[in-house]
């Protein structure tokens, strides 16, 4: 049986965990941004710098925590072909979904301010999916961005 890892062998963990769901972010903004257009272009190239911004982040964060950053993939598989502005849409919805769960498992790890930092980009990734979805998640504090984004919707 695998011992258990300590706290920090933990948050270590899930910090190389967060880092590589944001490489594999990063690489899934560069095809979301080449089959969308308009505002959804824009969307996917302020989501691929929030994204390399936290990737550099978080390598910083495993150094600090003792670890060799895990570099990025050669590529990534998608779940999916991407051949159109939805499929576009989809994906980066999923994208997000993954990064946020990720962070989660990142915010149940950590503790003080990597935690808080953690629990900001979770924040941030279920945003980033609700607008890609165009619909709202049930999550405490944003019924009313939801709200305006069903809105904006249907206008």
């Amino acid at each position: 049986m695998k011992p258990e890892p300590s706290p920090a062998g933990r948050a270590l963990e899930a910090a190389q965990a967060a880092l590589a769901a944001e490489h594999a972010a990063a690489y899934g903004y560069g095809v979301i941004g080449a089959r969308s257009g308009g505002a959804r272009a824009t969307q996917a190239r302020e989501s691929y710098g929030g994204h390399l911004a936290r990737r550099d982040a978080l390598a910083r964060t495993v150094r600090e925590l003792g670890g060799a950053p895990r570099p990025a993939e050669a590529a990534y598989a998608l779940p999916f072909e991407v051949r159109t502005p939805a499929d576009a849409e989809r994906l980066a919805a999923e994208i997000e979904d993954r990064v946020a769960g990720a962070y989660s498992d990142l915010v149940r790890a950590a503790e003080g301010p990597l935690r808080r930092e953690a629990a900001d980009a979770l924040s941030a990734a279920a945003v980033r999916a609700a607008r890609w979805r165009g619909v709202g998640v049930a999550f405490p504090g944003l019924t009313e961005r939801a709200d305006e984004a069903q809105r904006a919707q249907h206008s």
